[in-house]
């Protein structure tokens, strides 16, 4: 945005029949800016078939741990649920609270949960710590007797009592 020069505005104040005091308009970079602004998906709750959505406001760092979820997710056995990617690529940000918005479903918000746990294992506990804290979700994985493959058998040392 530039602001008008003194004989800009009086040249509006002549065509407005009343003094203009200050003008502005916008520059290119100012058309680009709304053009872009109108342009970027924006998180919005939905009624879809999948069931009902909830407000998750995430911090920075949490929102970078789901990214990097939503990233991998073509190498992940346990890939994020349906539409968390369109939602994490929706997001808009509250600049004035620092929090990311997105609205999921229950079932997004236990894949989240899965994506923070996956970061705890490998770096900070800290967002998923948060998250439990501020949505009762926490992943825990199964034990490790429900994931053994059939037919395999126990270790020798977990059979003897």
């Amino acid at each position: 945005m530039e602001l008008a020069c003194r004989e800009d505005r009086a040249e509006l104040s002549v065509l407005e029949g009343r003094p203009v005091r200050w003008a502005a308009r916008l520059t290119p970079h100012g058309y680009d800016t709304i053009t872009y602004g109108r342009s970027r998906p924006r998180a919005e709750p939905s009624l879809a078939a999948e069931g009902p959505r909830r407000l998750v406001e995430l911090i920075p760092s949490q929102m970078a741990a789901l990214r990097v979820f939503i990233g991998l997710a073509d190498r992940l056995r346990v890939p994020p649920a349906d539409g968390l990617a369109e939602q994490v690529r929706a997001a808009s940000c509250d600049h004035g609270i620092k929090r990311w918005q997105l609205y999921l479903t229950q079932e997004q918000i236990t894949s989240a949960a899965y994506g923070f746990w996956l970061h705890r294992m490998t770096g900070s506990a800290a967002e998923a710590n948060r998250f439990g804290r501020e949505y009762g979700v926490v992943y825990t994985p199964p034990s490790d007797a429900g994931n053994r493959a059939a037919g395999s058998r126990p270790c020798a040392d977990s059979a003897r009592t």
